[in-house]
Order: structure tokens, then C-alpha cells, then sequence
């Protein structure tokens, strides 16, 4: 009896440990269940307020890789508003193998892109553009939300990729090189332009839809295909386009794979850079990381398309129209809180006019609208990121220790979200080492200078060489200006913003801005690559120079 009573007590010790334990873990399951309920309900993306972002077909967890299926098994990243630091979605990146086989994929894809009529490339390329139409509202919605720029910017981000498609449509018909006149009898001299092959394409968080469209607008037209991987911190916007030109690739029952992407970060740059089938590597960033991007794709003798930083110059003589100066001052150096390559970071005025520009900039500086950069009313939003936030106030301390003094701004603002006061900086000396650096917020260097040479030789005598405009009614300075001893930059403007460029012209910049050119112009010639072709058509074999070899 006492064994059978020693037995039941095991027994129930048993069964009370066993239902203790299915308790714990069924209490801990539930746990980590409303915990992951909890986190779910905290994306923006499940509050009604954002309920558009699910019309581009995104959702709390999306995958970041696409080659003609969409997949990832890398990374979780989330994506946070700007605005308020708060979660939007997340997205898984990719992993090195799945590089590898997008990498394939779209190789394969050149092959029957590549024997499409140019014509007809350009064909999909405008169905592109009218799908981008259809959803530029709701796109630029989401530009606004993750990047943190005005809703007027994103909006007009995609629009200047739907005009990069406008213009490519056009291009389509036009490409190719001339047939020159050959010294020889019977023999005829052809240019023949051919596409690259594989053009990669890794974008910066400050422009995530228009640079890109720029480089695959102008590249699918060329007949190249497209590996795009877009800034780790705008990875929803990245997926958010990439289903809409995937649709059209689709609907046209071509290779997904001709538009590929790859969601990640410095392990898939560096596999772009050091790849040999990427045939064309087109990098927009920071001045830094691109010589190191640079130099890998050197080390392969790959080509490259650079486009990095900018540290650029308004120069404004006694002669200027101060109500041209003002506005264009305050949209060059407050738009998108100074976040854009061609924001202008110093302003150089005459010593004439430089105290009554200086008043009336701070001025117009205190009348800036800030606010939710979804507001239609506002003209000015946060930083990108905390860390942003950091760098300026970095800034500013140096410039005060170099003797700089803060006329406006020059705080973090109270309020959620990454927001910091525009700020003006007067009384540095040109070559002070903060003026020299770019620094990617809304810090503007005000200088004083009293000749013409010594304008232009201050705004050329920073290492980069974006872009730069002088304010002036003298027709013989702006000559000068545009001329071999003026401006140093790519862009060279004449009483406009140093921003704000048009997509018809070839955008890029020299010396450490990287020397690359996009959009328009001629820069389809960097996608491509050209053959000098001799075609003998007689019976004889004349060589050229008059040489004889009998």
C-alpha cells in the first residue's frame, strides 16, 4: 500500500509539473504573441492614418529582393519616420547567395532585352512612366514619410522620374553615332554604340526614386538591365517602385529580372563594386565611401558612375537683385533641410551688400514654415536620421571654436522627430576647415569678399565641384563665370538656386564629386559602350596614311 500510495504522489508530482510547465510556456507563447501584436499595431503602416501604403502593395513585413520573384531571408530592417522616430514597416534584405542569384537572373534577362529594338525598349519604358503617373501621389506620400522631405518634393521626386522616361522615350529613336568620312576609297567609318550589359545601381536615402530613375530610365533605353540597391534606410520606398515598373515588365510578359533589386547594405555594395558582370557600377553617396567604391572597380577596371558630395557656392556682387538673392538663397540652403548635393553650404556676398543680405535672409530664415513634412503647408521637415542630428551640432561647435557666429538657428528643436533650426553662420574665413567640409544639414557659411577674383577663387578652392551660381547684372562677369577661369563646377548657374536642376541637362559634378554625369544631355553615352568600325566595300585594300606594304 505504501508503494502504490508512493507511486500516485510521484504521479501527481508528475502531472502537476507537467501542467506547471504547459502553463509557463503556453503563458510565455502568449507573451512573445502579444508582444508581437503589440509591435505590429505599432507600425505606422497598420494605423488608418496610413492605410495608403498598403495601395503600393506593401505590408508589415516585405521582402527585399527581387529578380522576377520576390524574396529574402537576409536581415529584418525597419524603416522609421524621420518625423517622429516611429516604425513604418520592415523589410528583410538580402543575403550574399541571394545576390548571387539575382545576379544570374538578370545576366540571363540581357540576353532577350538586349535584342529588343531600341524603339521598343522605349516603348516599356514610357508604359513606366504613366504607371509611375498613376501612383505619384501616393508614392510621393510615401517619399515625405520615409525620407522626411516636403510632400511637394516627394511628389515631385517621382515626377522627374516620369520626365526621365519622357525624355528616354525619345531617346529611343535617336541614339547612335554618326558615319564618318573615311580617307580610303570604298571603305566607310561607323561610330557603333552597344549597351553595357549589367548596370548597378546604388542610391543615396536623399533622393531614393529620382536618382534611381534616372540611371534606369536612361540605361533600359540604352538595352542594359538594372540591378538597383537602394539606401538601407528607405528600403519600403525602393520595394514600393520596384513593384510598380515590375508590373509593367510583367504585364509585357518580359523577365522581371530586367529591373532587379537587392535590399541591403555594405556587404552588397562592396559585392556590386567587386563584381566583374556588373559592367557599369552607378554610385550616388558621400565623397568618402564613393573613393572606396571607386578603387574597388578600379582595382577590376570596371566602370563607374560617380555622383557624391557637393560643397556649393552662391556668390552674390554688389550689382545683384537682392529679391532674386533672398528667395533662392533661402530654397537653396533650407530645402529639404539641407539634405540635397547641391544645397548651397556657403554664401559669399560682396562686403556692399553683405550686411543687408545677411538681415534679411535671418528674417525670412524666422518666417520658414516648419512642420510634418506630409503637411501641405510646410516648407521645411526633419533631418533623416539622429545621427544627422548629431553632425549638426558638431558643426556648429567647430564653426563657433573657428570663430564663426550663429546669426539664426543653431538648435535641436523640441519637438519628436529629427528636427533642427536652420541655421546661418556668419564670420568664418573662407578656408576655415568647417567651411571646407560638407556637412549634410541645414548650415549655411556666409562670407565676405571684395573682388571678383577672389570669389571665384573661393568657390573653386573646395575639393568637390557640384554646383554653383553667381548673382550678378555684369553680362562680361557672367562670360567670365561660364569661361575656363570661372566656376570649376559641373553645374554653373546664373542668378538661380544652386538646386533645382532640369532633367534635360547632364547633372554631375568634378574633382572629389566624382566626375559622372546622369539624366540628360549626352549621358546616355556612359551607359554604352562605343566600337569605331571600318567597312570595306571595294576589291582593293588601300591603308590608311598612304602607307604601301607590297
Amino acid at each position: 500500500m505504501q508503494g502504490a500510495a508512493e507511486g500516485r504522489f510521484v504521479n501527481n508530482n508528475i502531472l502537476q509539473t507537467y501542467i506547471m510547465c504547459t502553463f509557463l510556456f503556453l503563458s510565455k507563447f502568449a507573451l512573445v504573441r502579444c508582444q508581437q501584436s503589440a509591435a505590429m499595431s505599432s507600425l505606422l503602416i497598420n494605423q488608418p492614418k496610413y492605410a495608403w501604403l498598403k495601395e503600393l502593395g506593401l505590408s508589415e513585413d516585405n521582402p527585399g529582393v527581387y529578380n522576377g520573384s520576390w524574396g529574402g531571408s537576409g536581415e529584418v530592417i525597419t524603416s522609421y519616420c524621420p518625423a517622429n522616430n516611429e516604425p513604418i514597416a520592415r523589410v528583410t534584405q538580402a543575403t550574399l547567395a541571394e545576390y548571387e542569384a539575382t545576379v544570374q537572373k538578370t545576366k540571363e534577362a540581357w540576353k532577350l532585352w538586349a535584342d529588343i529594338p531600341a524603339p521598343k525598349r522605349g516603348e516599356i519604358v514610357r508604359q513606366i512612366g504613366d504607371a509611375l503617373r498613376k501612383k505619384i501621389k501616393v508614392l510621393g506620400s510615401l517619399v515625405s514619410l520615409e525620407m522626411g522631405k516636403i510632400y511637394v518634393e516627394g511628389v515631385g521626386e517621382v515626377q522627374e522620374y516620369v520626365d526621365v522616361c519622357d525624355y528616354a522615350v525619345g531617346l529611343s529613336r535617336m541614339i547612335g553615332g554618326p558615319i564618318l568620312p573615311s580617307e580610303r576609297p570604298g571603305h566607310a567609318l561607323i561610330e557603333q554604340w552597344n549597351p553595357v550589359g549589367l548596370v548597378g545601381i546604388i542610391t543615396a536615402f536623399n533622393f531614393p526614386v529620382a536618382v534611381y530613375g534616372w540611371n534606369n530610365a536612361i540605361a533600359l533605353t540604352c538595352g542594359n538591365v538594372c540591378l538597383w540597391k537602394g539606401a538601407p534606410t528607405t528600403p519600403l520606398t525602393s520595394v514600393a517602385v520596384t513593384k510598380i515598373v515590375a508590373e509593367v515588365l510583367e504585364q509585357n510578359n518580359l523577365p522581371g529580372a530586367i529591373c532587379s533589386m537587392t535590399c541591403g547594405g555594405a556587404d552588397i555594395g562592396t559585392a556590386m563594386a567587386k563584381d566583374e558582370r556588373v559592367d557599369l557600377l552607378s554610385f550616388t553617396g558621400s565623397t568618402y565611401v564613393g573613393k572606396m567604391v571607386a578603387m574597388m572597380v578600379q582595382e577590376r577596371f570596371g566602370r563607374k558612375l560617380l555622383e557624391l558630395g557637393g560643397n556649393n557656392a552662391i556668390i552674390v556682387f554688389e550689382d545683384a537683385d537682392l529679391n532674386l538673392v533672398v528667395p533662392s538663397a533661402v530654397f537653396a540652403s533650407v530645402g529639404t533641410a539641407g539634405q540635397r548635393c547641391t544645397t548651397t553650404r556657403r554664401l559669399m556676398l560682396h562686403e556692399s551688400v553683405h550686411d543687408t543680405v545677411v538681415e534679411r535672409l535671418a528674417k525670412a530664415y524666422k518666417q520658414v514654415r516648419i512642420g510634418d513634412p506630409w503637411d501641405p503647408s510646410t516648407l521645411y521637415g526633419p533631418l533623416h536620421t539622429k545621427q544627422a542630428v548629431e553632425q549638426y551640432l558638431a558643426a556648429i561647435e567647430q564653426a563657433k571654436q573657428q570663430g564663426g557666429t550663429v546669426v539664426c538657428g543653431g538648435k535641436v528643436m523640441d519637438r519628436p522627430g529629427n528636427y533642427v533650426e536652420p541655421t546661418i553662420i556668419t564670420g568664418l574665413a573662407h578656408d576655415a576647415s568647417i567651411v571646407h567640409t560638407e556637412t549634410f544639414v541645414p548650415i549655411l557659411y556666409v562670407l565676405k569678399f571684395k573682388t571678383e577674383e577672389e570669389a571665384f577663387a573661393w568657390n573653386n578652392e573646395v575639393q568637390q565641384g557640384l554646383s554653383s551660381s553667381i548673382f550678378t547684372k555684369d553680362l562680361g562677369r557672367v562670360f567670365r563665370w561660364l569661361g575656363p577661369k570661372g566656376s570649376d563646377c559641373g553645374i554653373v548657374n546664373v542668378n538661380i538656386p544652386t538646386s533645382g536642376a532640369e532633367i534635360g541637362g547632364a547633372f554631375g559634378g568634378e574633382k572629389h564629386t566624382g566626375g559622372g554625369r546622369e539624366s540628360g544631355s549626352d549621358s546616355w553615352k556612359q551607359y554604352m559602350r562605343r566600337s569605331t568600325c571600318t567597312i570595306n566595300y571595294s576589291k582593293d585594300l588601300p591603308l590608311a596614311q598612304g602607307i604601301k606594304f607590297e
